[in-house]
């Protein structure tokens, strides 16, 4: 497994990530357990979730699957999300962080948090608000780093002048939507973080399984798969055409196309981690052997010309 430092910090995180929005809901404790230790045992040490994810079960779950190991994991959550019912429980605010970070300590049976990311943008709460109460939470030795998740590029930029006016924590990653298939973020996110040193996490890197090659053009899903009841506007020509040129152009190099998807996210330094899902041990092997195809420029440059225009 390849480490990567997050961002212009210090903390070194494995170009695959687990993501862990299916614990809590789709696996119990007993599978959460099995998919941690065996993503540990492959190397991967960036462990993703939320405080909403399974209504605060898979931080539970990972509390419990960690214990003896915590040391192995660097850790990271979120915040922003409603949780209760109430003006107060949700969002940016010093009274919403403070309270939530405690509860995902609670859950995740730990003394501090390696990553706190803010989940959302709150428009309701002064970023100096956000910003200072994070920094007050660094300094306490609750959270050691603090980033983002669903940050536009403005949200980013005014995030990084802030911090940097007040002379509090800034946020070293954030994490979007971002895909060979959704590379909206390309435009101004992608080069902002290249420019300031905030480590990007991808999150649906397989765009919800199109890009794992188990979906053909006027085919049926497979039953039971992610887009099998419902498609997402995945299944037009258009895309089909792209799935076709990315499934040869792997082909040809004795690879998949769902290694593709890792190693062209890895491609670009900025990416720190790749964050991907996981509900069978399977998963998370093949996904850590992924992000071993080190892609040369040409052969990024050939990828771009079957993805198009983004």
């Amino acid at each position: 497994m390849e480490y990567r430092q997050l961002g212009n910090s210090g903390l070194q995180v494995s170009t695959i990530g687990l993501g862990t929005n299916n614990f809590g809901m789709r696996l119990d404790a007993a599978q959460t357990a099995l998919i941690v230790n065996h993503a540990l045992d492959v190397g991967i040490n960036m462990i993703d979730t939320a405080n909403s994810y399974g209504k605060g079960l898979s931080e539970e779950y990972i509390g419990k699957a960690l214990k003896g190991k915590r040391d192995q994991a660097v850790l990271a959550t979120k915040v922003s999300s409603r949780m209760n019912e109430g003006p107060n429980n949700a969002g940016n605010s010093r009274r919403h962080i403070i309270a939530e970070v405690e509860a995902s300590l609670r859950r995740l049976d730990t003394d501090y948090i390696d990553l706190y990311q803010i989940h959302w943008w709150d428009s309701n709460t002064p970023l100096e608000e956000t910003l200072r109460t994070l920094d007050d939470l660094v300094s306490q030795g609750k959270i050691r780093y603090a980033g983002s998740s669903n940050f536009s590029a403005w949200h980013a930029c005014e995030a990084a002048w802030t911090a940097q006016s007040l002379g509090v924590t800034s946020l070293v990653s954030t994490q979007p939507r971002y895909s060979m298939m959704d590379r909206v973020v390309e435009n101004e996110l992608v080069p902002f973080c290249q420019k300031y040193g905030v480590g990007i996490l991808p999150y649906y890197p397989l765009e919800n399984g199109f890009l794992t090659g188990k979906y053909r053009r006027n085919e049926d899903a497979p039953a039971g798969t992610r887009l099998a009841a419902n498609d997402r506007g995945m299944f037009t020509d258009k895309n089909f055409d792209v799935l076709d040129g990315l499934i040869a152009f792997a082909e040809a190099r004795d690879h998949t196309v769902l290694d593709l998807a890792f190693s062209w996210l890895l491609a670009n330094k900025a990416v720190s981690s790749v964050i991907a899902g996981a509900t069978k041990i399977e998963q998370v092997i093949t996904n850590s052997k992924a992000a071993a195809w080190d892609l040369t420029t040409e052969e990024v440059d050939e990828v771009n010309g079957i993805l198009g225009a983004n």
